[in-house]
């Protein structure tokens, strides 16, 4: 049996390499180019959390006991290398956790947008074709798509397909694609691609919807500074609540845009990471049913409710924290009650391990560890209300 981990030196493929790798003795392959490092790079941003190169990661990680991971360089939008990937390792699983994963930086211009698409679909494209034409049909396939394939309905979200009934006639049709940016985009086209795959190949698919990640760490990449994932914190990569944080630590107030009252979905680190490792290591008979869609979300969040647990936390920090509400600049329903389904994802990770609270001290301690990176790079994630302030 050998696993193979895409994007194995990304904020969620890295932990989740580690904590495969550790629950068994069967090989661990990662597999990455390192264009997480870049895109972070290119906007002038950095990872809080002090990130060193995948050799030490690797080396690391081996003196904790994990012998059994390795990690091979390559571009998964090159077809040439991902056949020869599988025709070395043949894997039982692969775990795709590789993508441009930024809608802000997929909407900077068309050359961005261009470069998410083709990055994110060429690579799946390639890895099912490549399984399917290597004869490795039954190798369960998992990948972190995400919940924004929904977008923001006005009714409760369901864990795979909807009901659609017309002239009496009912059926399961796939979740319409609501997306609302190109990065969302390719991940409504993957998904359409994975039904696609096992349809055509009988390739055992999971899609994993994932919301939107907290957290710094697990418990694996806690055992030694060098195997700490990223905790990025700028305006393209660092997702609100980490934005948020960083606000804090910098002593800025958090600027809630209108009532903010409008939820969004969201999953630890730590459980996001449970789930997939409990996808890669389950026995090929008890896998779920050939297409399974999970939505890997414990609960919807206010925006609101976020600032005001960060502003809670940061007390413990002695950071004086306020939350300013401001004029809205977008277009957006503040009062919109997201309602999603996660029956299914809830059964599999045995229920929510890491509450938002406890995510969000941990990513506090964390950055106010690292405040000289965090205040250094303020401009990479103040909005402009902030910026515009005379001092």
């Amino acid at each position: 049996m050998s696993i193979i981990v895409t994007g194995a030196d990304g904020y969620v493929g890295w932990p989740t390499a580690l904590r495969i790798a550790k629950r068994t003795g069967e090989r661990v392959l990662g597999v990455d180019n390192g264009a997480r490092r870049e895109w972070v790079a290119s906007v002038g941003a950095k990872s809080a959390t002090p990130v060193v190169s995948i050799e030490e990661r690797v080396a690391a990680a081996e003196e904790q006991g994990l012998t059994n991971l390795s990690f091979v360089e390559g571009d998964l939008t090159d077809r040439a290398f991902v056949d020869q990937l599988f025709a070395v390792h043949e894997p039982d699983t692969v775990v795709h956790t590789a993508a441009q994963p930024s809608a802000p930086y997929s909407q900077i211009n068309g050359e961005h947008a261009n470069e998410t698409q083709h990055n994110n679909m060429q690579a799946t494209r390639n890895l099912l074709w490549g399984l399917h034409e290597a004869g490795l049909d039954d190798t369960h396939f998992v990948e972190t798509t995400t919940t924004g394939v929904y977008g923001a309905p006005e009714f409760p979200i369901p864990e795979g397909g909807a009901t659609m009934e017309n002239d009496g006639d009912r059926d399961e049709v796939p979740f319409p694609a609501m997306a609302g940016s190109w990065y969302h985009l390719t991940k409504s086209h993957d998904a359409a691609n994975l039904r696609l795959a096992n349809t055509q190949f009988d390739l055992p698919i999971s899609d994993v919807r994932t919301a939107i990640v907290y957290g710094s760490g697990t418990d694996e990449t806690r055992a030694d500074d060098r195997l700490a994932t990223r905790l990025d914190f700028d305006y393209y990569f660092g997702v609100v609540a980490h934005r948020f944080a960083a606000q804090a630590v910098a002593g800025y107030p958090l600027t809630v845009y209108g009532k903010g009252e409008q939820r969004k979905p969201f999953v630890s680190l730590e459980d996001a990471v449970e789930g997939l490792a409990r996808l890669a290591l389950c026995d090929p008979d008890d896998r779920p049913a050939p297409h399974t869609v999970y939505n890997q979300v414990t609960r919807a969040i206010s925006i609101v409710e976020i600032a005001e647990t960060i502003a809670d936390v940061g007390a413990e920090y002695d950071l004086d924290v306020a939350v300013e509400h401001v004029e809205n600049p977008r277009e957006e329903d503040e009062t919109h009650k997201m309602e999603i389904e996660n029956d299914r994802y809830d059964d599999l990770i045995d229920g929510q391990s890491v509450d938002f609270e406890t995510g969000m001290d941990e990513v506090l301690r964390a950055m106010t560890d690292q405040a000289e990176i965090i205040t250094s790079h303020e401009d990479r994630f103040l909005p402009d209300v902030l910026e515009d302030r005379e001092d």
